[in-house]
């Protein structure tokens, strides 16, 4: 899928699960969509997980790793159950490794075209490009300022690096 339809695709699910709003209630996002919640500790290496039955599922999240980084595991899980889940089938898993959303990892690399994609689509649940632009312009924010970036990661609550990689791919920042 093209970002411009992963925009939209962000967009409408935001809006359908009545959660378009700063910060993103990402949990209600995925209660919305019959998917429950639940933070364990996974070890080391692994962020999260989905397991996908039918046109329901469970997303498992890693209770060790900051609340952005949860965060932003939850969006990626539900972007796999949008995207990739296929739901006529048996019970599926997703399991995803904490190196896979590092941009120096495979994903940023493209070596797995779905996790680049669910990376892409959960940073547009969790932030929106017409909110971005409305915090920017409400805000009066001056985006060469690191301090203004910072800002606008605590409103969406997303790590500052999170919110510098969704600015670049936005066209925002030089």
């Amino acid at each position: 899928m093209n970002r411009k339809n992963l925009e939209e695709k962000a967009e409408k699910t935001l809006r359908e699960t009545d959660s378009y709003r700063v910060p993103v209630p990402i949990d209600n996002v995925a209660h919305r969509l019959n998917l429950k919640t639940e933070a364990g500790p996974l070890g080391e290496k692994v962020s999260g997980m989905l397991v996908v039955e039918g046109d329901r599922g469970a997303i498992g999240y890693n209770s060790t790793h900051a609340l952005v980084r949860q965060r932003f595991t939850i969006a990626h899980e539900l972007a796999h159950f949008l995207l990739h889940a296929k739901k006529k089938v048996q019970a599926q898993l997703f399991i995803d490794r904490h190196t896979t959303y590092r941009r120096d990892g495979y994903s940023a690399g493209g070596a797995d075209y779905q996790e680049v994609e669910a990376n892409q689509l959960g940073a547009a649940l969790l932030m929106p490009r017409s909110l971005v632009q409305q915090e920017v312009k409400k805000n009066d924010l001056d985006l060469d300022d690191e301090d203004a970036i910072s800002t606008l990661a605590k409103k969406f609550c997303v790590s500052t690096t999170a919110m510098t990689n969704r600015l670049t791919n936005l066209g925002m920042l030089r």
